[in-house]
This record gives C-alpha cells, structure tokens and sequence, in this order.
C-alpha cells in the first residue's frame, strides 16, 4: 500500500524583536506582460546587487504541494539512524552528496566540543543522470517528489533567469539555455533537519551553522517559521535575520552567478544561528532547491551583456588572475575555485573557513 502524504504543522513564529533584514519582493502575477516582467527585472537585479536576496510570491505553486513536501521531510527524519544511514553516499568526503548526509560532520563550538545537528537528504534531477535508491517512505511518493521539482523549475527558476537576462540586455533565453532540466547539472532537492539542542548548550552556542555562499545560480528556501536565518549585508557587514514570509519564497543569488556576471550580482554570505529563546525548544525543518548551471558551463563572464559592458563588469577574478576559468562541474569536482593563485578567495571551503575561523567554528 502507498504511504499517502499529509498535512504539515507549522510551530507558531517568534515574538521577539528581531533585526530583520529589508528584502525586496518579486510578485509572479506580473510576469505574463512585458512590462510587468521589465518592472520585475528591475526589481531581481537591484536585489541581487544589493542584498543577494529576496523573496518571490505568486509563484503558481499551491501551499497543499509544499506542506506535502516538508509532510514528507519529517517522515524521512522520523526513521531510526541505522536506516537513514543505508542511504548514506559512497563518496561523501570527495563531494558526492545525493542521498543522506549525517549531523556532526563539524564541530560548531571549540571550547565546548559541541557539533552540529545537522541532516540532510539531497535528491538530484530526474533526467536520468543520477539514478539513486530511495527509502520507501520517498520512493513511494517519488513521482509526486518529481513533480514538485520540476514545477520548481518551470514556475520559479525559468521566469527568475528570463528576468536576469532581461536585466541586463541579453536575449530572454541566455540563462535559461544553460539551465535546462533535461541536461546534466548537480541540482538537488533537500530535505534538511536542524535538531535543537538542550538550553544549557545553546547558552554555549554563537551559531548552528558557519558563514558561507552557496555554489550554484539560485537557491530556493521555502517558508518554515523558526527564525534562524541570517544574512551579512555587502555594504556594512552586519548579520540581519530573514523574516518568514507567509506564501513566499526565499531565494539568493549564488556564486556561478556572481562569476557569470563578473561580479554584477553578488553572492551573499549567510548562516543559521541560534533561535530566538521562544523557538529553540523546537527543530528546525527546511526544504530547498538548489539549481545549478549544466556541468559543462565554462563560468567566464557573459561578454555580451551591454549591461555589465558599460558598468565596467568584463571579468571574474578567474579572468583577472589570468587562470583557466572552470566549468561548473569542474569548480565543484575539482576545486578549481582556488586553482592556482592564493589570488582566488572565493572558493567554496575556503570562504567557509575564512567565516567560520572568524565566528569561532572548525572542522573535524
């Protein structure tokens, strides 16, 4: 018989005063005009260029759909260890990553020990590049899983890459001819958990997570209500909290972006921190998506763009420093985000090491 999926309870959102973060919102009910998708690219490009995120609602994807989807996040997490751990990847320490990723790969708090509580599972594209094998609790509602991620595709990443292209001058389909579903890229799907821990611990605590961009092009957070995001703004530095936003996505602009478009559009360093005190009885529940450039992308800075042309953007620091500009698959594979030149400090470890040496963290 077919586990079928259920609703989703959502834990009350904080009353705490918080120092949140003013972000801009993209609404998709303009898109179908063009001058509504002219409004919406101006819109994206001064967030992407001056926060890195934003949110985006109107997106034609119903809330039934995403509370199945955290439904079926919690019923993965639900299973004992010994399980989930069958689903772990060979390979997990040279960047393989789909399947099941345990918590305490990092320590989190050097004078107490104390390490992360943080569980993934990451379910790539369903274009028949990464077959992988499933729990039931998945395999039995992969198709309804399936759907969802392509919708993901379709209904928000497609119209944001249209909007980019529009934003900087280059024919609609520049962004989304190197983000089709049916080619090779590490996009991924993620269930992740964020276990709370005792009030005694988290006294100890600065943070659950190190600072860090993302790799990729866009990354989709949808709406859970423990506060804990937090994001470092470009021009003063400061940590601000993401607000829940009912019916919204979340998104940020991500590193192969930023190198795209010589750094036009910024990647923003980000984290998960402790919960305010009325929320850290709880854990934590998230659902991503994570899209990618195909693997076969070389990210040099797009030359044709009249945009980033007159503004003086013609080069990423991989041009500038006179080495090889690397595929996508080949800065994630590879390493290549620092090949070569300590000039490079934009690598994905070592941005991470450089924030989380500063906010007392290390790896184990």
């Amino acid at each position: 018989m077919v586990a079928q999926f259920g609703s989703f309870d959502y834990v009350p959102e904080t009353k705490e005063n918080l120092d949140w973060a003013e972000l801009l919102t993209l609404d998709f009910s303009l898109y179908s005009t063009p001058e509504g998708r002219k409004q919406l690219a101006d819109t994206l490009i001064y967030a992407v260029r001056e926060k890195g995120f934003f949110y985006v609602k109107n997106f034609n994807i119903t809330q039934e759909r995403v509370d199945k989807q955290f439904h079926l996040g919690k019923r993965f997490y639900e299973l004992p260890l010994e399980e989930k751990l069958k689903y772990k990847p060979e390979g997990l320490e040279q960047g393989k990553f789909n399947g099941y990723v345990p918590a305490g790969r990092r320590i989190i708090d050097t004078e107490s020990g104390l390490r992360d509580r943080v569980e993934i599972y990451n379910i790539p594209k369903f274009n028949g590049d990464f077959p992988q094998v499933h729990p039931p609790v998945v395999e039995e509602n992969i198709k309804e899983v399936e759907q969802f991620a392509r919708s993901l595709h379709s209904e928000v990443l497609d119209p944001l890459f249209v909007l980019l292209a529009i934003a900087l001058e280059l024919p609609e389909d520049h962004f989304t001819n190197i983000h089709r579903y049916e080619v090779k890229s590490e996009d991924h799907l993620r269930y992740m958990k964020y276990s709370k821990y005792t009030p005694e611990e988290s006294a100890k605590l600065k943070t659950w997570s190190y600072g860090h961009t993302d790799l990729g092009s866009f990354t989709l957070l949808f709406r859970q209500p423990v506060a804990g995001l937090q994001i470092r703004y470009h021009s003063t530095n400061e940590w601000k909290w993401v607000k829940p936003q009912n019916a919204t996505l979340t998104v940020n602009a991500c590193d192969a972006l930023q190198f795209l478009t010589g750094g036009y559009v910024k990647s923003t360093v980000h984290r998960v921190t402790v919960p305010p005190p009325d929320q850290r009885h709880v854990d934590r529940l998230g659902l991503l998506y994570f899209s990618r450039p195909h693997n076969d992308v070389v990210l040099a800075t797009v030359k044709e763009s009249p945009v980033l042309q007159r503004e003086g953007y013609t080069e990423n620091e991989f041009e500038k420093s006179g080495n090889k500009v690397p595929t996508m698959e080949g800065m994630f594979f590879l390493g290549c985000y620092n090949h070569q030149s300590s000039n490079l400090t934009h690598r994905v470890d070592v941005r991470e090491t450089v924030v989380a040496e500063a906010e007392g963290l290390s790896w184990a």
